[in-house]
């Protein structure tokens, strides 16, 4: 393993910037299968203005898995280009093998990104000492912020509360935690014993004001790909400790957690924008389109909440 990053002032300094609302972006194709670029432009033009914090493409939610590396790397390039430092971008750069996952985050580092998102290792589940090595062995090999992002329920197993804290000790440029085991009381544990500089991020939508009042620092978001002003509020009454206003947000868009979530992340919200007219109803196999009852119940959501 490589030794420790000795220059890790720009990852603590960036710290801060990992935080509120952070928007899980999908990422558009054409109806011949190919990368929208030019409306993934817009999207991005459109979650600025409505006052996104971070940008996070070639995540979950990005169908990262079906993109090609060099789709990846270009991906990035432009969210990076169209955000023109407004905002920062943390490029999703985790795969379950450790060198490619080096490789591709040193490509991201290359093409702008200002932070990396790496999820824990899917499919081969490995022992909690194999977590710590993968993580380590990126974290000393890249000199930029990294936002580790613990989801059990596509990877097969859940990484420890102790590998994550003591990877946060260790190597300052992993600055944060996406929580996604939907278990509320693992991650009042992490936050609890994390590092005072250490964020916890939710990657659930509907638990973003609970891990809030609990210490968590914000949202990385699949719904705000749909209504960032509108998650963006929710995120930042719930940071100011306004916990009342901020629920009746979330109450608000339960109806839309419902549905967005109704079949496999990112169908449904892509077929939101899809409606919307933001970018072609396109999918890469094996993800595909809705079953009509299903879309028509997210149909008559957005229309009930004006959305269409």
């Amino acid at each position: 393993m490589a030794k420790k990053s000795g220059n890790s002032k720009s990852a603590v300094s960036k710290r801060a910037m990992f935080c509120g609302l952070m928007t899980a972006l999908i990422t558009p194709f054409k109806k011949n299968g190919q990368v929208d670029y030019p409306a993934l432009r817009r999207l991005v033009e459109d979650q600025i203005q409505n006052g996104t914090d971070v940008l996070v493409p070639i995540g979950t939610t990005g169908e990262s898995l079906t993109l090609t590396d060099e789709e990846k790397i270009r991906v990035v390039k432009t969210v990076v280009e169209q955000a023109k430092k407004r905002i920062p971008v943390v490029a999703g750069s985790g795969t379950n093998d450790t060198a490619k996952s080096i490789m591709l985050s040193k490509e991201m580092k290359k093409a702008g990104a200002d932070g990396l998102l790496l999820v824990c290792p899917y499919y081969n589940k490995p022992t909690q000492k194999g977590f710590y090595l993968h993580f380590a062995e990126i974290a000393s090999s890249v000199n930029l912020p990294i936002i580790l992002y613990n989801v059990p329920g596509r990877t097969g197993r859940k990484m420890d509360n102790d590998v994550t804290i003591k990877l946060a000790k260790e190597f300052p440029n992993i600055v944060a935690m996406k929580e996604a085991t939907g278990d509320i009381n693992n991650i009042k544990d992490l936050i609890a014993r994390a590092p005072k500089n250490f964020n916890v991020i939710s990657g659930d939508d509907s638990l973003t004001v609970e891990i809030i009042r609990n210490g968590g620092k914000g949202i990385i978001s699949v719904v705000s790909n749909i209504l960032p002003g509108e998650v963006k509020k929710m995120t930042e009454l719930a940071l100011q400790g306004n916990y009342e206003a901020a629920e009746k947000i979330n109450e608000h868009l339960n109806k839309l957690y419902e549905v967005i979530f109704i079949e496999t992340n990112p169908i449904p919200v892509k077929t939101a924008l899809a409606m919307q007219g933001k970018i072609e109803e396109k999918f890469r196999l094996p993800m595909c389109e809705m079953e009509p009852e299903n879309k028509e119940k997210l149909r008559r959501v957005l229309k009930e909440m004006k959305l269409i």
